[in-house]
């Protein structure tokens, strides 16, 4: 089963020309888990964190989360 929330945050920081290490500083969590995050290789993300996040880019979250269902996979 593959998940279907896709997490686009690098294209957020693209467009907000941040560098990873620059939100990592300013949300206070590490380099390392915003890269976690950012390839989408977390189980989950704290509502703090997702809120600071939004904060700093100035951003919905929607804007760096994304629901892509596989179309072969039913409930």
């Amino acid at each position: 089963m593959t998940v279907a929330i896709v997490v686009t945050l690098d294209v957020m920081l693209a467009r907000r020309k941040m560098r990873s290490k620059e939100l990592a500083e300013r949300i206070g969590i590490t380099e390392v888990n915003v890269s976690l995050l950012k390839s989408g290789r977390v189980k989950g993300v704290r509502f703090e964190t997702l809120e600071k996040i939004c904060k700093v880019l100035d951003c919905q979250p929607g804007d760096i989360l994304e629901y892509r269902p596989d179309p072969g996979e039913s409930l």
